[in-house]
């Protein structure tokens, strides 16, 4: 357990939490009431200040003028017995002037300041010595000595004539009796033409009462000036509670929420508020308002980028397909035309040694039934031997590259060459044939009979493809400025689009009975490619296909 001088780590937190909690925050509402508070300490100075000054000065014009007119009328009062030098009459008039409210005594010093005599009483409450020479050696330190003259005493417990009273503050008023003609001439000549002063008379006032109403004046002014300074300290604290503080607050919390990722968040522009806070505000708003717009087109951005990179990479994809697939034709083209010139011969071989058999056989004078049998056995070696050289011719054509045969042509003539060629045949087969030769651009680089072979390959898928209410519409079209478009079209049973990447591989056949050897497409593939072409596919299982072919034009 940790002792009471014990540093421990929970102590110094506690410690911390409780420096934190009493420290002033150092915020702009903060600056700003201590600021206040500040500005309202010195006004309340200000006004004390202002306050004692403009009161002392007017006090003591009062207490100037007091002594003017009290001293006036106290030496008039004894003119006439000091003139006559009637010292009865003359202490007789201080003692009435002494009863007069407001005086406490008034003394009379001769030339010398020494005390001639006093009006006072013992029974005077908070009363001092009369003769003030008893303390002060000198009075003309405290008074001009040819001038009327004012002094404050404070009188205390040392000056007084009761020990056991506490002083009080008098006004002391000194009016210098001074030697005039009309005292040096007067009958009595009491005095020569050379004395100057005479004497003094000291009228002592008691500032009681009056240091009564400026200390209650002075509490009360003080009062006010508190009330004053709280309400104007409080008003301005309520408005910069309001105007500062509760906007500061309102656009502190808004930034929290959009840190928080409230992005919808925005500050309530009030027509009350400062100018300041107004424009700050609709800063914030402008910026948040920026933001989102950019938000919204980095996210559309975003979307246009990801569904062009979609499409490159499926054109990618398609390209990666398509180099897989002329590769490999390409490869299988070798392999047929290396595997055709072995099988050739051979076959050539089969097909002359069985036309000879079948010759001598028919010369003979055999059983008509067997001979009838062995002719007929003969005649399917032969047609069977035909067909293996018509594959084998296939793959040539197939594997052919060269361009010593071509030539500029229009491809619209071409196709009306194949038209007349194929007309007879698919009218037969009781198909619609139809021709659009609308491409106004027509002429390529070409060689003839490959275009002729290629459309006529077409035709025979087309027409084995149709059924009853068949239609072959084939026509030639410029689609773009550089090419020419061949298009094939049937309303046959369509290719499967599972099988639609393999149309183009040799010995590929879609086709259940024996009409097709899956060597007519690639042949035709093959043959468009080294024209500088392409092949496009667009098939509807049940509803037809249409295969193009898109030749470059010469002029292009």
């Amino acid at each position: 357990m940790a002792t009471p001088g014990d540093n421990s780590p929970l102590r110094r937190s506690l410690l911390t939490r409780l420096i934190s909690r009493f420290r002033l925050k150092s915020t702009i509402y903060s600056r700003v009431v201590g600021i206040i508070a500040f500005a309202a300490i010195v006004l309340f100075l200000s006004f004390n200040i202002i306050f004692r000054t403009v009161y002392v000065n007017y006090f003591n014009t009062v207490l100037k003028q007091n002594g003017n007119n009290i001293g006036a009328i106290v030496e008039g009062a004894l003119y006439t017995s000091m003139l006559e030098n009637d010292k009865s009459t003359l202490h007789g008039t201080l003692d009435i002037i002494n009863t007069m409210p407001g005086i406490d005594d008034v003394n009379l010093y001769d030339q010398n300041d020494n005390l001639a005599y006093s009006s006072f009483t013992a029974e005077t409450e908070y009363h001092s010595n009369p003769d003030c020479i008893s303390c002060h050696s000198d009075l003309n330190e405290m008074f001009a000595k040819r001038e009327k003259s004012y002094t404050i005493i404070d009188e205390k417990s040392d000056c007084s004539m009761n020990p056991n009273q506490p002083g009080q503050r008098h006004l002391l008023i000194r009016r210098p009796i001074l030697n005039e003609m009309s005292c040096y001439t007067a009958s009595c000549h009491a005095h020569s033409e050379t004395d100057e002063v005479l004497g003094s008379l000291i009228i002592r006032m008691p500032l009681k009462d009056l240091d009564n109403a400026l200390q209650k004046s002075s509490v009360e002014f003080l009062l006010m000036a508190l009330i004053i300074t709280a309400i104007i300290v409080l008003m301005l604290i309520l408005f910069t509670r309001k105007k500062i503080k509760d906007p500061l607050n309102s656009i502190i919390t808004a930034s929290e929420a959009v840190s928080a990722g409230e992005m919808k968040t925005r500050l309530d522009i009030r027509p009350d508020l400062l100018d300041d806070m107004k424009m700050v505000s609709l800063a914030f708003n402008n910026m948040l308002d920026n933001i989102d717009n950019a938000t919204e087109e980095l996210e559309n951005w975003s979307k246009q980028l990801e569904y062009k990179v979609q499409k490159k990479s499926e054109e990618l994809s398609e390209a990666q397909n398509e180099l897989i697939n002329v590769e490999r034709i390409a490869s299988l083209g070798k392999l047929s035309a290396s595997v055709a010139h072995e099988i050739n011969n051979p076959l050539s071989g089969i097909l002359i040694y069985t036309k000879l058999v079948y010759k001598q056989l028919d010369g003979q004078d055999i059983d008509p039934e067997k001979k009838e049998n062995m002719l007929r056995k003969l005649k399917l070696i032969e047609t069977e031997t035909k067909r293996c050289g018509d594959i084998v011719k296939g793959l040539l054509d197939f594997s052919q590259k060269d361009q010593d045969d071509f030539e500029v042509r229009h491809l619209n003539e071409l196709v009306q060459d194949t038209y007349d060629l194929m007309m007879h045949h698919i009218k037969i087969a009781n198909i619609t044939f139809l021709t659009d030769l609308s491409a106004r651009s027509d002429l390529i680089f070409c060689n003839p009979n490959q275009v002729k072979q290629a459309c006529i390959a077409l035709l025979v898928n087309a027409s084995e493809a149709v059924t009853d209410n068949g239609e072959i519409v084939i026509r030639t079209k410029n689609s773009e400025s550089d090419t020419v478009r061949l298009e094939i079209s049937d309303n046959g049973s369509g290719i499967a689009p599972e099988d639609i990447p393999h149309i183009f591989e040799p010995f590929f056949s879609t086709k259940r009975d024996a009409r097709g050897i899956g060597l007519g497409l690639p042949i035709v593939h093959g043959i468009v490619q080294n024209h500088g072409g392409k092949i496009e596919v667009d098939s509807v299982v049940g509803r037809g296909t249409t295969m193009s072919l898109i030749f470059p034009l010469k002029n292009a």
